[in-house]
């Protein structure tokens, strides 16, 4: 330790020694030459040197005290803030944990709810088929092919009316014609609607057909009348009345989102097309080209038109609208040709895989009039001609069909072709005619009616009333069932529709805990920024306190010097003193010559005064100077033993220092290393853990494995938080709660005690095997205490007490390997016969699966079973033989007495047997009495089954026989004996020991294989270091474990110590390679600062002093580790020394002429967090830049290196501040942008240097506000102006 202290240097510029003054100096050399002065002097100035040498001693133990003091305040606040953030992550972790394990049950539910939902459509789908059949089935009873009739109501100039309304099934027309004998005409049709009803009335009886069409059947309507006589009106309506155009698309909207699931849907599309003369004109085709297009008509003859998906009623509107425009606005066109819109349905199935398509088409037919005048052109002649041949040709195809005849004249006109496939067949037709009440068009009205008439001729062959009532019963049947069906489908629908609330509110749960992890991520991102800023303010006292320290080392240098002032001044004196004896010596020889000489006595009596005197004085200079030299030199041993301990407090404060900010250097709390260096940093400098001693701490038995640190946690100590729950709480309220003296008796004392223990049983039970270590662990502390207080006063059952025991034993060994391997001894050596000494051992301890550990001893006390056979008396035997049973076999039959006898005799055997208690706990209780009853049964020939025996309860005998045993020795395990406990909790503690001094023992053994471990490069020190430190951590927190433990399981009777192995050795190299890491952190930085083409002298001079002192500074390394220290300073100092240097006046101008093109390369660009932007210019594809922050607070980007391909790949750059570029031309500015990612030349450049400087201001502030930790960066640079606009 002398050799390292005296390798320090001290000579610290900053303090200059005291500078003595001339007129002093002068005043020495005159007292020099005086004889008799030199001793007055030099006390004067010793005691002044002395007292300047006490203040400056005072003063430098003050600013000692100060620093220190503050020190510790900061390692405070520091301990503090960490124990801050463990306990809030602890807490975001325990909470995203709980968020998790709730999504996962919701998930589930999910999953439940869409296999339930998707099970409900599979049973939904055979009804819905069945209602669509039974519905066609309704339709087709009353007709495929429906003809109705409409009047219009008469305007104001038309006259009166020549139509009457019966019923709503007949229409009678006035002809006027007197020469019939009755002049008014009825009709018969399937339904009639005067000038009254308007469109919803009439929907209703066509919603029917709408349904239809949705059930997978083509349906066709037809609105059939002379020219005005309402028929677009029954079609399109009007804005305030719409007709069946949008009445049809909404109805099938509606019934089709009633129906869809999310396993069927419907999709709808629509094509409008007119027909005129013959001609098909396609509405849709304009709208674009990219639409798809759908075939109508037959097989043999088929036009393509354009079809246009519509999702909604708006949508239809819109087609329609369109459509319509696209027609014209003509209305002599209008009259002479058809508009046929029709509404395409396609239907798809998941789970039933059926795929249908259906067809809605409604028609507004031309004009019917047919009367041709002489005054019309041929064009419109031939317009009519067309008309009426279609019509002609529809009449014929609905009077073929009605007629049920083979043939159907579907080729005679283009419009029957098209709507082939909706004519016929299962297909649905409604005719519609539209008639006018007035006289004038009295010869048109019959002509519509007399068309309808021949449609409708035989729809329905009625025939006589029997055929009706016929008829009428079927359709009453049908739509019985059918209700039935429908009022089936509601109820399914209902469940579904519960099914989907049930889903909607667990998605809602799932959206709220979701925004409740995102509040812990904010939370905790907030904490370590925080932290980090707390890391930087402890950085900036650290450095601070650098300082002061130099400070003090410079004021004690200064008192070196001053030591050696003086040193040199009391030689001096010295040497002073040594002359002037030298003097007195002269002389008395020329005294001694005199007084031998006669002849001058004159001479001789002056000479002698003068002798005399000088004589006097010089012996009272040398009998005074003695005293001085001792007092001075007591003064500088006083001096010098000062100045050592200065030595020495410098000396651990520097340490100290050293690593702290060794420490503090790499602020990522992130990182599993840095919580390695927080740790270290904490670390007690003391080490008085009583290293290399036994301590007399018991430990506890183990709940949970701790994976993170790969051992395994005895317990939760008391820093951890423990998972509660609901009945862990209750159970620990009510056992610490139990108060003995609020019960009247020890009977109630007994029950309440027992009872608790029950419920401790029953709550580990409901646990299940996947929460009972849970529950176990919350409840420790609870039930230990619980019956440590009851067992004094021996009101518990002692079985129950057992079970408990078990309970955590168990757990402790399905945590613990070490305690798996334990072997003991079987059952066989607990048990013997009496009368005649042990049994036979059994081979079944030695089992080759068996660990070679053996717990306990083969050689234990059996326990003795007196059980003899039962001797029959003369009269039994004569009844044995009377009833045919054999007298040759006892049989022995044990009497509920002797199963007392035997359970009270092993339940005193199992008291205080650790050997027994470890049996229990390493062997199942159902193989354990196997093994007893096979026992039992080998050594007991009168109670083993033999042939007739078996069913005679020679097993329920055994089963007795066990049990008993078993109860008693169970019993007696539980039952403590004052001042030990309970066997069973004698053998908890000591497996709890058994773990502890396993884990200590491993982890030392680790600890020094890695401190044995040289390191090569500053990696490799990196990796050293933090492999130490987890060791560290880990052997702490066992430790702390142990402490928190020791008063859970306290035996009376003590017990062998927790060896706790010494890690002296591994704290020295932890300690050194603390040390060696900030020595290569300070290399590492010298040679960052050290990376360029040329150096100023002073620059090169002042690293090279640098590496000196870290030169210096190696004698507190360990010899393993000097040899990569003496490496990296001496590959450093090779790097500096070749690098050119030149006048600092002359690299200060070639410095502020060229700016630094290498942003990048010689600076840090470790970030921690990096945060995306993406540009979009409008001339190049978007990009995407990442920023974020390094350590020493510098703007950092990641980007492609180029925008186009090829890219290049991302490149990382530190970017300059907006300051750089402040005196800077355009081409320089050009040339600091090359060596940056091109994205950021493409948003910087401008025309103009100002402009450049003004655009790169602004993406400078939109980068670093980006960034969390640089925003007060941004506010500093805009309070100086650095970032103030400037525009061309």
């Amino acid at each position: 330790m002398a050799e390292q202290r005296s390798k320090w240097n001290w000579e610290v510029s900053g303090f200059e020694p005291r500078k003595w003054s001339s007129s002093s100096s002068t005043t020495t050399t005159a007292d020099n030459d005086d004889g008799y002065r030199p001793g007055r002097r030099y006390s004067i100035s010793a005691a002044t040197a002395l007292a300047q040498s006490e203040l400056s001693n005072q003063s430098v133990a003050s600013k000692l005290q100060k620093l220190q003091d503050k020190v510790k305040l900061a390692k405070e606040d520091y301990l503090e803030l960490r124990q801050e953030a463990s306990e809030l992550s602890e807490y975001s972790n325990a909470k995203l944990e709980r968020v998790t394990r709730y999504l996962g049950v919701l998930a589930a539910k999910t999953r439940k709810l869409d296999q339930f939902a998707l099970e409900t459509e599979a049973r939904i789908a055979p009804l819905i088929n069945e209602k669509r059949r039974l519905f066609n089935d309704l339709l087709t009873a009353k007709g495929n092919i429906k003809v109705y009739c409409r009047t219009r109501p008469l305007f104001e100039d038309e006259g009166p009316s020549v139509v009457e309304y019966p019923d709503d099934c007949n229409i009678r027309v006035t002809t006027g014609d007197a020469a019939l004998a009755n002049p008014k005409k009825e009709f018969e049709l399937d339904r009639v609607y005067g000038p009254h009803v308007g469109q919803a009335e009439l929907f209703r009886d066509v919603q029917p057909l709408v349904q239809s069409a949705l059930d997978g059947y083509n349906v066709s309507i037809y609105a059939y009348g002379q020219t005005n006589s309402g028929k677009t009106h029954t079609m399109e309506g009007s804005s305030h009345d719409r007709g069946l155009y949008a009445r049809s698309f909404e109805e099938l909207f509606d019934l089709a989102n009633s129906d869809t699931t999310s396993t069927s849907r419907f999709k709808f599309s629509v094509t409008v097309f007119e027909l005129y003369n013959e001609q098909i004109r396609d509405l849709l085709s304009e709208s674009g080209d990219a639409l798809p297009k759908i075939r109508m008509g037959s097989p043999d003859f088929f036009v393509e038109l354009v079809q246009e998906k519509v999702d909604n009623p708006l949508d239809f509107s819109k087609v329609l609208k369109a459509a319509f425009q696209r027609r014209g606005n003509d209305p002599s066109k209008f009259n002479v040709s058809h508009l046929i819109i029709t509404i395409h349905i396609y239907y798809n199935n998941l789970i039933t895989g059926e795929n249908t398509y259906s067809k809605l088409s409604m028609v507004d037919l031309a004009g019917s009039e047919g009367l041709i005048a002489e005054d019309d052109s041929s064009e419109r002649v031939t317009d009519l001609l067309h008309v009426m041949k279609s019509l002609s040709a529809l009449g014929d195809v609905l009077s073929s069909l009605t007629s049920k005849k083979d043939a159907i004249p579907y080729e005679n006109s283009m419009l029957t072709k098209v709507l082939a496939d909706s004519l016929g067949g299962s297909s649905k037709t409604l005719m519609i005619v539209n008639v006018c009440p007035n006289a004038l068009n009295l010869s048109e009205t019959l002509s519509s009616l007399n068309f309808a008439s021949r449609a409708r001729n035989a729809v329905l062959s009625l025939g006589n009333r029997d055929t009706i009532k016929k008829w009428r019963d079927t359709a009453n049947d049908a739509r019985r069932e059918l209700y039935e069906k429908e009022k089936e489908c509601q109820d399914l629908k209902q469940e579904v529709l519960g099914l989907k609330h049930a889903l909607k509110d667990a998605n809602d749960q799932c959206v709220l805990l979701f925004n409740e992890v995102q509040k812990a991520w904010k939370v905790s991102y907030t904490l370590q920024s925080d932290l980090k800023s707390e890391n930087i303010m402890l950085a900036d006292k650290q450095k601070i306190e650098r300082e002061q320290n130099a400070q003090l080392r410079n004021q004690v240098a200064q008192l070196l010097q001053v030591e050696q002032d003086q040193k040199i001044q009391i030689e001096q004196r010295d040497s002073t003193i040594q002359a002037l004896q030298d003097k007195v010596k002269s002389i008395e020889s020329k005294l001694n010559e005199a007084l031998h000489s006669h002849d001058g006595r004159s001479t001789l009596g002056s000479e002698l005064g003068s002798a005399t005197l000088s004589n006097s004085k010089a012996t009272g200079d040398d009998m005074e100077s003695p005293p001085v030299t001792k007092k001075l030199e007591e003064e500088l041993k006083k001096r010098d033993a000062l100045i050592e301990r200065l030595h020495e407090e410098n000396e651990k404060l520097f340490d100290r220092l050293t690593e702290k900010a060794s420490l503090a250097a790499p602020p990522q709390l992130s990182s599993p290393l840095s919580r390695g260096m927080l740790n270290v940093q904490s670390r007690d400098l003391g080490r008085n853990d009583s290293r290399g001693q036994s301590m007399e701490v018991p430990s506890s038995l183990a709940v949970t494995a701790d994976k993170t640190d790969g051992t395994v946690a005895l317990v939760k100590s008391g820093l951890e938080k423990v998972k509660t729950t609901p009945a862990g709480e209750y159970l620990t309220s009510a056992l610490n709660d139990f108060d003995p003296e609020q019960h009247d008796s020890l009977a109630a004392i007994s029950d309440g005690a027992n009872k608790l223990l029950m419920l401790v049983l029953a709550a580990v039970i409901k646990a299940g095997a996947s929460r009972e270590h849970e529950i176990l662990a919350e409840i420790r502390d609870a039930v230990f205490s619980f019956i440590r207080k009851m067992e004094p006063q021996r009101v518990m059952d002692t079985m129950l007490v057992s079970r408990v025991r078990i309970l955590y034993i168990r757990s402790l060994l399905a945590r613990s390997p070490e305690l798996q391997s334990i072997k003991v001894s079987p059952v066989e050596n607990f048990l013997e016969k009496a009368n005649t000494g042990r049994s036979r051992s059994s081979s079944r301890g030695s089992s080759p699966g068996r660990s070679p550990v053996s717990y306990v001893d083969v050689h234990v006390q059996g326990f003795k079973v007196n059980l003899k056979p039962e001797k029959k008396s003369k009269f039994s035997s004569v009844v044995s033989k009377i009833r045919g049973l054999d007298q040759d076999s006892p049989r022995q039959q044990i009497t509920a007495g002797k199963l007392r006898e035997i359970n009270e005799e092993a339940k005193i055997f199992a008291v205080g047997n650790k050997a027994l208690a470890a049996l229990f706990v390493h062997t199942p209780a159902g193989e354990l009495q196997r093994q007893l009853r096979s026992w039992l049964a080998e050594h007991f020939d009168f109670l083993s089954v033999t042939g007739d025996d078996a069913s005679g309860g020679t097993t329920g005998q055994l089963e007795l026989l066990s049990t008993a045993i078993m109860d008693g020795w169970m019993a007696g395990l539980g039952a403590a004996i004052p001042p030990n406990t309970d066997a069973l909790g004698q053998l908890l503690s000591e497996y709890s020991k058994r773990v502890y001094s396993s884990q200590l023992q491993h982890l030392k053994d680790i600890a020094g294989t890695l401190a044995s471990e040289g390191a090569e490069d500053a990696a490799q020190v990196a990796k050293l270091r933090s492999a130490l430190e987890s060791v560290d951590h880990k052997r702490r927190k066992i430790l702390q474990q142990i402490r928190s433990d020791a008063a859970l399981l306290t035996l009376e009777d003590g017990g062998p110590p927790i060896q706790n192995p010494s890690t002296a050795a591994e704290d020295a190299r932890l300690a050194s390679l603390i040390s060696l890491d900030g020595i290569v952190k300070q290399v590492k930085d010298i040679m960052r600062q050290s990376s360029v083409s040329t150096l100023s002298r002073s620059k090169k001079k002042l690293l090279l002093a640098s590496l000196d002192e870290l030169a210096e500074r190696m004698p507190s390394l360990l010899e393993i580790d000097h040899p990569c220290a003496q490496r990296q300073i001496s590959d450093a100092r090779h790097v500096i020394q070749s690098i050119p240097e030149e006048d600092d006046g002359l690299h200060e101008q070639s410095h502020a002429r060229k700016p630094s093109t290498d942003f990048g390369y010689g600076t840090e660009t470790d970030v921690a967090q990096w945060n995306v932007l993406q540009f979009n210019t409008g001339s190049t594809t978007p990009f995407i830049i990442k920023c974020g922050a390094n350590s020493n607070s510098e703007l950092v980007i990641k980007a492609d290196s180029k925008i186009q391909e090829p890219k290049g790949g991302e490149i990382v750059r530190v970017v300059p501040r907006p300051s750089v570029l402040e005196n800077m031309g355009l081409e320089e500015m050009k040339h600091v942008f090359s060596q940056l990612p091109e994205a950021l030349s493409v948003l910087a450049l401008a025309r103009t240097a100002d402009g450049t400087r003004a655009r790169y201001s602004r993406l400078y502030r939109t980068l670093a506000m980006k960034v969390p930790s640089l925003r007060d960066l941004v506010g500093e640079l805009e309070k100086g102006g650095v970032l103030k606009d400037v525009k061309s």
